[in-house]
C-alpha cells in the first residue's frame, strides 16, 4: 500500500525536487502541497515537470484535509513548529527538514508525539555526508576535551545556527561538555566574538554570498587536531535521497528521533 504524503514548502528548493522524486514513485504518493505564495494555484502550473493535477494549499490545516500518513515540512522557521504540532494533533507521522528549532521545541513535539502515538524524524540535514559527521564528531568527542563548529551558510538563510549546527551541538553535548580554557566571563573585548554556547560548545555562525551550507566542527588537542567538515553543493538530490528514507520509516517508531542515522545501520 503506498504511503500518502503531505509536502508543507512544495515549491521551494527541495520541494520541488521532493514532487518530483515522490511522482516518479509507486509506494509513495503525493496527497497534499502547501505554499503561501503559490496558494490556490494547480501544482502542475507551478512546476512544469509534474502533470500532478492537485491545488496546493496555504497552511497545512487546510492540506491535512486530504486524509494522509506522512507531513513533510520544508517550510521556514516560524511556522514549521505549529505545522509540526498540528500534523501530530491530527495523527499524521513528521518528517522535519526544516531549520531553526530548539532543544525545548523538541521536547515539546516529542512529549506531543507520545500523546498521540505518532513518530517524528527530525534531522538538520539529510544528507549522507553530514550524517556521517555528526557520528564521526560524536566518536571523536570521547577522545578528545576541546572543540568548536562552524558553521556557514548563504546570505538569505535567517536563522542561526543551522540545523545541522544545532544538532550536532546537541549529540556532543550529550558525549560530554568540552573544555573552555578561558571563561567567556574572563573573555577581554566583545564576548560575542565567541560565539554562541548551545549544550557547552562554543558555536559560529557565518552567513556570506557564495556558500550553500558547511558545517565544521574542529577538535584539538595539545600540537594536534582534527577538523571534520560536511560541504553541500548546489543540488537539492542529497537532501530528497534521505528524506525519502524518512517517509518510508517514520511509521516504524513512535515519538521524536532526531538526526537521519537514528533509522540507518552505520
Amino acid at each position: 500500500m503506498a504511503i500518502d504524503v503531505c509536502l508543507a514548502g512544495a515549491t521551494g528548493w527541495v520541494g520541488q525536487s521532493l514532487v518530483k522524486a515522490i511522482c516518479a514513485l509507486e509506494d509513495l504518493n503525493l496527497v497534499g502541497a502547501v505554499s503561501r505564495t503559490h496558494a490556490g494555484k494547480k501544482l502542475s502550473e507551478v512546476l512544469t515537470d509534474t502533470s500532478l493535477d492537485l491545488t496546493i494549499s496555504s497552511c497545512v490545516k487546510e492540506a491535512l484535509r486530504n486524509q494522509c500518513n506522512v507531513l513533510v515540512d520544508y517550510t521556514k522557521p516560524d511556522v514549521v513548529k505549529s505545522n509540526v504540532l498540528e500534523a501530530i494533533q491530527n495523527g499524521v507521522h513528521v518528517v522535519i527538514g526544516t531549520s531553526g528549532l530548539t532543544d525545548e521545541d523538541f521536547a515539546q513535539i516529542h512529549e506531543q508525539a507520545m500523546k498521540h502515538q505518532v513518530g517524528v524524524l527530525a534531522s538538520g540535514n539529510f544528507a549522507i555526508t553530514a550524517v556521517l559527521l555528526q557520528r564521526f564528531a560524536e566518536i571523536a568527542a570521547k577522545y578528545t576535551s576541546c572543540w568548536e563548529i562552524l558553521d556557514y551558510a548563504s546570505e538569505k538563510k535567517v536563522d542561526v545556527p543551522s540545523g545541522t549546527a544545532r544538532e550536532l551541538a546537541s549529540r556532543l553535548g550529550q558525549v560530554k561538555k568540552p573544555i573552555l580554557y578561558h571563561s567567556l566571563e574572563k573573555t577581554h573585548g566583545p564576548k560575542e566574538s565567541r560565539g554562541a554556547t548551545l549544550n557547552g560548545t562554543q558555536v559560529h555562525s557565518l552567513r556570506l554570498p557564495g556558500y550553500t551550507l558547511s558545517v565544521e566542527a574542529i577538535f584539538g588537542l595539545a600540537d594536534e587536531k582534527l577538523i571534520i567538515r560536511h560541504e553541500a553543493g548546489n543540488s537539492a538530490e542529497p537532501y530528497v535521497k534521505g528524506t525519502l528514507l524518512a517517509i518510508r520509516k517514520v511509521s516504524s517508531f513512535v515519538g521524536l528521533k532526531r538526526g537521519l542515522d537514528s533509522i540507518l545501520e552505520l
